[in-house]
């Protein structure tokens, strides 16, 4: 009892993932029927990483399930060590990179154990995993025992009435195994009451950072929707070009306060703001930029994403793609993410809502634009549909395509941007299901919704609510429906309704672009000709 009590007041630390063994693999390892969580809804359970986990000689590689609990994927390095007996195995070699991103999705991964079968020895290995959350990091250390044995020759018949060494000495650890195993099962619940005695005391302040910037009062977490996801398709090199650490991003695009002028508030929100302004390079040129940045009173979770977010088309060239031009951060200051920014230019979504004669707060004034008309919208689509091209060419995912994240010259020369401060300055535009998990439900796939699928698929979906915004002026999607009930109304086989003035064959593509299947819609070069086509019909008859 005395060694139980003890283990209750080992200190819990607070990281930002799920760190845990699935059920089959504590099935395999030890026995048991359970998962078996290191760090649970950012909890780290230390009882479990001090538990050194014997590994049977018939097992030689280990799986460990890790996800990320924030709106982007978590930097972490990976090390193993062998501590002893090195001549009895061989290095060990993980299945992913040493050095990446912790997904947001539940992912398995790998380390193989291989034994040189030269000599018989227990070996100690120690796996170390390092995830960085942005201003802290936190250090997982994983103990293992692999039993290795020396090859020796088999005989052609068992005999039971002379035991094998190599067979007691894997029944031995496998008992202690599953006694050390039922212990540790023990521990965890225990420590799973007081982990959850320490989160409710937590809440309180944990809603106050989130209720600032989230508009559902179920949202008890500000980081946990990323905006920007690779495909997982995609090819290995071209994975590691694109996951450079952020902070060596930033590093890069670094620039002088002082260079900086700001001269107008451009959009502000709960927290977030937006400016027109000017930058002077090293030559005293000066240009437009455009400068978002936080208030004062924003948490250092809505910091991160900003930067997160602003920074992950950083890289990218195009003329349909509106990219950072550069990031300013100094001590005691929020940052500023600077972007290119032409006199004429706006939010796409003010512009449409401008067009019908709406006020937005926030937003320039002046006399409405002229009328659209639908050769103008679907020139405006093609032009957002050639960004989104580019962005699958560099293995980009947008998985937010909405006219907010869209910006619109005087021409109607339309650009995609990313999504940094959308939540804050669309709040009507995002809610959360009480998965603590702010999105756009009503521009998201069916499978991106329900499944947490993504795929070009899914930003084709997206491109087709666009469409629909760009004829409707922005009107909001499914207004009629409750966001909890989007799923069952789209699973049900409805959809949008065609827009007034709107050609029936414009709305086909619409109707194309959310067909319950992801391989039964149109692929954007599909796409492209479609419109292109109508495009130059309606070219005819003007």
């Amino acid at each position: 009892m005395k060694w139980f009590v003890l283990l209750l007041t080992v200190p819990m630390c607070f990281a930002h993932l799920n760190v845990y063994l699935s059920s089959a693999e504590v099935w395999r390892l030890l026995g048991l029927t359970a998962e078996l969580f290191y760090v649970r809804d950012g909890q780290v359970n230390f009882y479990a990483l001090n538990f050194v986990v014997p590994v049977p000689a018939t097992i030689g590689e280990l799986h460990f399930t890790w996800q990320s609990l924030t709106r982007r994927p978590l930097p972490y390095t990976l090390h193993v060590e062998v501590v002893n007996h090195s001549e009895a195995m061989h290095t060990p070699e993980f299945n992913i990179s040493t050095e990446g991103f912790v997904p947001t999705e539940p992912q398995t991964w790998q380390v193989t154990l291989p034994c040189t079968h030269a000599v018989a020895a227990e070996v100690d290995i120690t796996i170390s995993l390092n995830v960085s959350t942005g201003s802290s990091s936190t250090a997982l250390h994983f103990r293992r025992r692999k039993i290795c044995l020396k090859d020796a020759p088999r005989p052609a018949v068992r005999v039971d009435s002379v035991p094998h060494a190599q067979t007691s000495a894997d029944i031995f650890y496998a008992g202690a195994g599953c006694a050390g195993g039922a212990l540790l099962i023990a521990a965890v619940a225990a420590a799973a009451c007081r982990a959850r005695a320490r989160k409710l005391r937590r809440a309180r302040s944990d809603e106050q950072d989130a209720h600032a910037f989230l508009p559902d009062s179920s949202c008890k977490s500000a980081a946990s929707y990323t905006s920007y996801r690779r495909p997982t398709s995609l090819p290995a090199a071209a994975a590691e070009e694109r996951a450079r650490d952020l902070q060596q991003r930033i590093a890069e695009l670094t620039i002088q306060r002082c260079r900086v002028r700001l001269r107008s508030v451009a959009m502000e929100g709960t927290f977030g703001r937006v400016y027109r302004g000017t930058y002077a390079d090293e030559d005293a040129r000066e240009q437009e930029v455009l400068v978002k940045t936080v208030a004062e009173h924003a948490s250092q979770v809505q910091v991160s994403l900003l930067l997160q977010e602003g920074c992950m088309l950083y890289g990218l060239h195009h003329e349909r793609v509106l990219s950072v031009l550069g990031v300013s951060i100094e001590d005691q200051t929020a940052p500023f993410l600077l972007y290119p920014w032409g006199a004429s230019w706006r939010n796409l979504k003010q512009f449409l809502l401008a067009c019908r004669g709406v006020t937005v707060g926030g937003a320039a004034g002046g006399a409405p634009p002229p009328p659209l008309t639908t050769q103008h919208v679907v020139r405006m689509a093609l032009h957002a549909l050639d960004g989104l091209l580019y962005l699958h060419s560099q293995h980009v995912l947008h998985k937010d395509i909405a006219a907010r994240n869209c910006i619109v010259d005087e021409n109607l020369r339309v650009m995609i941007a990313d999504n940094a401060l959308s939540r804050d300055l669309f709040p009507a535009d995002y809610h959360c299901l009480g998965d603590n998990e702010n999105r756009p439900i009503k521009w998201l796939a069916l499978e991106s919704l329900t499944k947490r699928m993504f795929s070009p698929a899914a930003d084709v979906w997206a491109l087709g609510v666009l469409l629909w915004e760009l004829t409707t002026l922005a009107h909001q999607p499914y207004a009629e429906v409750d966001p909890f009930e989007v799923a069952a109304y789209l699973r049900d086989g409805y959809r949008l309704q065609q827009p007034a003035n709107c050609p029936d064959e414009l709305f086909a593509v619409m109707a194309y672009c959310w067909a319950m299947s992801p391989d039964d819609r149109p692929t954007l070069p599909q796409l492209q000709i479609f419109l292109r086509d109508f495009h130059t019909q309606l070219t005819r008859f003007v």
